[in-house]
């Protein structure tokens, strides 16, 4: 690819993804209402801008494939080929083909040298079955090896219904300097008047000028061959023309002198190289840098903030020389609310609705669901919702293991769900709606729900908890023991899950962004994720509490409420302390005790913030109140990462370290 096309990979990739996500979403409802003209449409306008876009780029397999697909999807949509699963199978082939594509070509600018001529060959098929009446005629095809069948069929076809076969050979004149533009002009000549079925040298190389000065095509049509001389006569510097009808049988003999092994030992070659290729990780972040879209309105307004900025700047320096404290003041006041304005200006460019998570789940849906033979519905709502990109990169991993194991494990087969008298077609429901200064995701299913009991067995089995232990566990807590390492309720391993490598490594994921996850289940009736994520890793709300000399930090999301309670108010439940909050026994959690500083003589009353983990919720005991205050969220780094209770540090104003406890492993 040219040097000077480098600079638009990025938007390429970028725009093709979004195209992608468009067929993709297109099939998907085109394979339930195979006559929805729109949608056809649709996703030939979605072929025919990707076919320009990697022409421009200089990316030819791309142009080739998508200029297959748009021949097949225009002979659907004039309804000379009938569109069937199979057809719609095949474009999924080549949905996934592109999508691949458009991955390696994010990984390194470049695109692969897989040609994808079997698939070619498939699309071509369809048309040779179907129908010859294509638009425009201007299909081009290459490589006698590789298309053998679809010219023997289109040349059976054009027989029965009438047309002229012809056998064109084009000597170009030995001066001719431009040898690729007069071949060009040969080519548009012929489609005027009929149809370009094969092409020696292919196409690509007479292109590229790789070719001495004869090439040969096979040209179908309605013309005679005199018609035919008189066109191509009218193009300067051609030496020779040569034209002869031919039949099936003729492009029969000729295909016999191909060397058959030498094909097969390429196919197998080029067989390796794209398996290769699918094995092959892409580390895309270590090439393109991460990106977000953002609308234009966002930008101005971030942009007027930053202004406002520089004026109090330069007010704040102006007061800086006087002594007057009350314009101090005030200016400090404004200085904090073009802070917070800025803060929130900031955080709305981050953000990015879930939908770009949402939106990879159907077409996983539909193939888990012709793999596992069962009838699955996905709804989503809240697709709106917006959340930090930082979140977004880390959230999906997570719910695709969650979902394929609902796939797998919780939804029924048809038979099963008839018996127990539900509908054949299980539902999967992904919802996402904010919660004050978080975002929740649910992920339902109506499947068999998860048996408590079969959990504790497993459990007890695998060494996770003791008889005894297993006895006090309720259902929801025997439930809970899904997200402990190496546990798996999967009867046998399959492709799809069961290699007791998951939930843990779910909760582990959404844990280290802050986040949690909570399941209920009720047998027979389906199960339900519930996921809490914070809007954003890098600035918060929090309370800022004293224990002892320390000053540490606690989400504000996670605070219920802060009360005061007595001596006599709590309460020894097997060995646990715990106060009666609001008709619920919460645990103590004595923060000093657990973060190793030192104890103080018993007090009469006690500082309690109540903060809560999805239903679950403890209370903490504090030494004192500091206040509310916005945070600047700092890792611990690699070497600090590991330690207990704690998510992050941030910097107070008078230059101090605090600590940020982290609710979720307290709990």
């Amino acid at each position: 690819m040219d040097l000077d096309l480098n600079q638009y990979v990025d938007v390429f990739v970028e725009e093709a993804k979004e195209h992608l996500q468009g067929m993709n979403e297109a099939l998907l409802v085109l394979e339930k209402d195979m006559g929805n003209i729109d949608i056809i449409n649709e996703i030939f306008r979605i072929a025919h801008t990707l076919k320009g876009m990697s022409g421009t780029m200089g990316f030819t397999n791309i142009s080739n494939l998508t200029h297959e697909m748009e021949n097949v999807l225009h002979g659907i949509r004039n309804n000379s080929i009938a569109l069937n699963e199979d057809i719609i199978d095949i474009i999924f082939e080549c949905f996934d083909v592109l999508e691949y594509s458009i991955d390696f070509i994010a990984s390194g600018g470049q695109e692969d040298d897989e040609d994808h001529q079997d698939l070619i060959n498939r699309l071509r098929s369809i048309l040779a079955e179907d129908s010859l009446d294509r638009e425009g005629g201007n299909q081009l095809h290459e490589g006698l090896d590789n298309v053998d069948e679809y010219v023997l069929k289109v040349l059976e076809e054009a027989r029965i219904r009438g047309l002229s076969s012809y056998k064109i050979e084009i000597t170009l004149d030995a001066n001719c300097i431009l040898k690729a533009a007069r071949a060009f002009i040969v080519f548009n000549i012929l489609e005027d008047i009929g149809e370009i079925i094969f092409s020696n040298p292919a196409v690509e190389d007479i292109e590229d000028e790789k070719f001495e000065s004869k090439f040969t095509v096979i040209f179908i049509s309605q013309v005679s061959s005199s018609k035919v001389m008189g066109e191509l006569n009218t193009v300067s510097e051609i030496d020779h023309i040569s034209i002869e009808e031919v039949d099936r049988d003729d492009i029969l003999g000729e295909m016999a002198d191909l060397d058959n092994e030498a094909i097969e030992s390429r196919d197998l070659e080029k067989d390796l190289l794209r398996d290769g290729k699918k094995s092959k990780i892409i580390d895309r972040n270590n090439i393109m840098g991460k990106t977000v879209r953002v609308d234009i309105d966002r930008l101005d307004n971030l942009m007027n903030l930053v202004s406002e900025l520089i004026i109090i700047k330069t007010r704040m320096d102006e007061l800086s020389q006087s002594s007057n404290k009350e314009n101090m003041g005030e200016a400090i006041e404004y200085l904090e609310r073009i802070t917070t304005s800025i803060h929130d200006a900031v955080m709305k460019v981050r953000m990015v609705p879930i939908e770009r998570v949402f939106n990879r789940f159907p077409r996983m849906v539909r193939d888990l669901s012709k793999e596992l033979e069962k009838e699955i519905n996905l709804r989503m709502s809240g697709k709106e919702t917006e959340v930090d990109r930082t979140v977004i990169d880390e959230i999906g991993e997570p719910l695709i293991h969650i979902i394929r194991n609902s796939i797998d494990h919780g939804i029924e087969t048809p038979e099963e769900r008839i018996e127990h008298r539900k509908p054949k077609e299980g539902t999967i429901t992904l919802n996402a709606y904010a919660d004050g200064n978080s975002v929740v995701i649910e992920a339902i299913d109506d499947g068999r729900g998860l048996d408590g009991d079969k959990i504790k067995e497993d459990a007890i089995q695998k060494g996770i908890i003791t008889e005894r232990e297993g006895e006090l566990l309720s259902q929801e807590e025997a439930i809970s023991l899904l997200f402990t390492p190496g546990f798996s309720t999967a009867e046998e391993v399959s492709d799809v899950s069961g290699r007791g490598v998951g939930l843990d490594v779910v909760k582990s994921k959404i844990e280290s962004i802050s986040g949690s996850i909570e399941v209920d289940s009720q047998p027979y009736k389906g199960t339900k994720f519930t996921i809490r994520l914070p809007l954003t890793l890098a600035i918060i709300q929090a309370l800022l509490v004293k224990l002892g000399d320390e000053i540490y930090a606690i989400p504000l999301g996670s605070i219920t409420e802060i009360i005061r309670i007595t001596v006599e108010d709590i309460k020894n439940v097997y060995d646990q302390e715990v106060i009666l909050y609001r008709g619920r026994t919460v645990p103590i959690v004595k923060l000093r005790e657990i973060l190793g500083l030192d104890d103080v003589e018993k007090m009469k009353e006690h500082i309690v913030v109540i903060v809560r983990k999805g239903e679950k919720q403890a209370a903490l005991l504090v030494d004192d109140l500091i206040g509310q205050q916005e945070i600047v969220i700092k890792p611990l780094g690699k070497y600090l990462s590991k330690i207990d209770y704690l998510s992050g540090a941030t910097i107070l104003g008078n230059g101090n370290v605090s600590l940020i406890l982290d609710v979720n492993s307290i709990i």
